[in-house]
C-alpha cells in the first residue's frame, strides 16, 4: 500500500471510530464518499437504521468553523425535507454523523448531461427547493447562532464571509500589484477613478447583510441530491446568515462559486431567479420591490466577482488551467472573462457603480490575448442552441 493509500485508510478509520462515539453504536464497512480537500466523508453500515453518512473535518481553524456550521446548519434544517438529519455531532472530534440519502443525480449532473428539459425542471426544483430552505430556516437564525456557538466550543470562528468582504475592499490594490509586471499574456490595468468609494459601497452591503436569510453558504449545483421526495442539499460546511441577495445571484451570474459553471438560457436563468424570489419575500416582502431586489442582486453579483478575482486571477496568470481537471468545466481564463463582461453588463445597464463597470471592462481589454473562447451555455442547452 502507498503512503497516500495508507493516510486514506488511517482517516476512514478514524472517521468511522469518531462516527461510532458520537452516535454510541458500532458503525462499519465504510466506504468514502466524494467530498472536498477540507473533509473526509464515509457510508458506514449501522445496525439500527441501515447506513449513516460520516463527516470529519481537520484541526484548524477552518476546520473547527466548518464542523460547526454544518452541524448547527443540518440541526436547524430538521423538518424541512431538505437536508439529511443531524443524527449526532461531536465538539471534540470535530465529526458529523447524518441521516443517508442513497445516491444519485445532483443538479450539476443534469446540467451537464444531454436532456434540456429533465435540466430545466431540475433548476427550477432546486431554485425553488433553496428559497425553501431559506424560508423555513431564517426564522431560527438565532437557534442557529446558539448551536454554531456551543459546536465552536469556545474556539474562533473563521468568517469566510468577511473573507469575502474583506477581498472586496482590497480588490483594486491587490489587481494593481498583480498587473504591474504585464505577467500571463495580460497587460496592466490603470484603477478607475471613484474605485475605492464604490467597493466601499459593496462591502458595506456584505457587513449589514440586509434581507437575512440563512442558507447553506455553498449551493453549488453539485451540492445536492435529486431524490424522490425532491431536492436535498448537502453541504452546510458554510452555513451562514448573509443576504438573501448572495443566493439569489448564484442565478444571475450562474453559480457564483462552482467549479462547473456555464451558461444557463437567459429566460430560464430568469424564470429559476423568480422562482427563488417568490420563496424569499414570504420572509421578507419587501423583496417583491424591484426598486430593492434589482440593485441587491447587482451588488451580490459584483461581490461574488471581486471575490472569484481574488483568487483565481493569480491562479490564471500561472496557467489557463481548466476549473476541474478530469471533468466538464471552463478554463479558468473563459471563466475570469465571462464574470467580467456579465458584471459589466449588469452594472451598465443600470447605470450603477460606474467605476466597477469600468474596471471590469479595462480587464476585458487587458486580456484580448488571451484569445479565450466565449463561455458555452452548459451541455444540456447546447442542441436546442443550435
Amino acid at each position: 500500500m502507498s503512503g497516500a493509500q495508507d493516510g486514506q485508510s488511517q482517516l476512514i478509520a478514524a472517521a468511522v471510530a469518531a462516527g461510532s462515539a458520537a452516535l454510541g453504536r458500532e458503525l462499519s464497512e465504510p466506504a468514502k464518499l466524494t467530498g472536498s480537500e477540507r473533509s473526509v466523508v464515509v457510508r458506514c453500515a449501522d445496525k439500527d437504521v441501515g447506513t449513516v453518512v460520516v463527516k470529519t473535518y481537520p484541526r484548524d481553524g477552518d476546520g473547527t468553523t466548518s464542523f460547526a456550521l454544518e452541524a448547527a446548519g443540518l440541526a436547524v434544517s430538521a423538518g424541512t425535507g431538505l437536508a439529511p438529519r443531524l443524527l449526532a455531532a461531536s465538539c471534540e472530534d470535530l465529526t458529523v454523523v447524518m441521516s443517508d440519502l442513497g445516491s444519485g443525480r445532483s443538479l450539476a449532473d443534469m446540467l451537464l448531461g444531454d436532456s434540456a428539459v429533465k435540466a430545466r425542471q431540475a433548476l427550477l426544483d432546486w431554485a425553488k427547493a433553496c428559497g425553501e430552505l431559506s424560508a423555513a430556516t431564517t426564522p431560527r437564525a438565532q437557534e442557529f447562532e446558539t448551536l454554531k456557538s456551543r459546536y465552536l466550543a469556545g474556539r474562533m470562528e473563521v468568517s469566510w464571509v468577511e473573507r469575502i468582504g474583506r477581498s472586496v475592499l482590497e480588490a483594486g490594490d491587490r489587481l494593481a500589484r498583480l498587473t504591474a509586471d504585464r505577467p500571463g499574456g495580460m497587460d496592466a490595468v490603470t484603477i478607475p477613478p471613484g474605485l475605492p468609494a464604490e467597493l466601499d459601497r459593496v462591502a458595506d452591503a456584505i457587513f449589514a447583510h440586509p434581507f437575512p436569510v440563512l442558507s447553506p453558504g455553498d449551493i453549488c449545483p453539485d451540492n445536492n441530491l435529486i431524490t424522490g421526495a425532491g431536492v436535498q442539499f448537502l453541504d452546510f460546511e458554510s452555513a451562514t446568515v448573509y443576504s438573501a441577495f448572495l443566493d439569489a445571484a448564484y442565478l444571475r451570474m450562474p453559480f457564483s462559486t462552482c467549479w462547473c459553471v456555464f451558461r444557463l438560457p437567459a429566460d430560464l436563468a430568469a424564470v429559476a431567479e423568480s422562482v427563488y424570489r417568490d420563496q424569499v419575500t414570504r420572509i421578507h416582502p419587501e423583496l417583491a420591490d424591484d426598486a430593492i431586489w434589482l440593485p441587491g442582486v447587482r451588488r451580490a453579483v459584483a461581490t461574488w466577482t471581486l471575490w472569484t478575482m481574488s483568487w483565481l486571477l493569480p491562479r490564471v496568470l500561472a496557467g489557463d488551467e481548466p476549473m476541474a481537471p478530469g471533468f466538464v468545466s471552463p478554463r479558468r481564463r473563459q471563466l475570469l472573462r465571462h464574470r467580467w463582461q456579465v458584471l459589466a453588463a449588469e452594472l451598465d445597464g443600470a447605470g450603477d457603480l460606474p467605476a466597477v463597470a469600468e474596471l471590469c471592462r479595462r480587464l476585458v481589454s487587458a486580456t484580448e490575448r488571451w484569445q479565450a473562447a466565449e463561455l458555452p451555455l452548459y451541455p444540456a442547452f447546447r442542441s436546442q442552441a443550435g
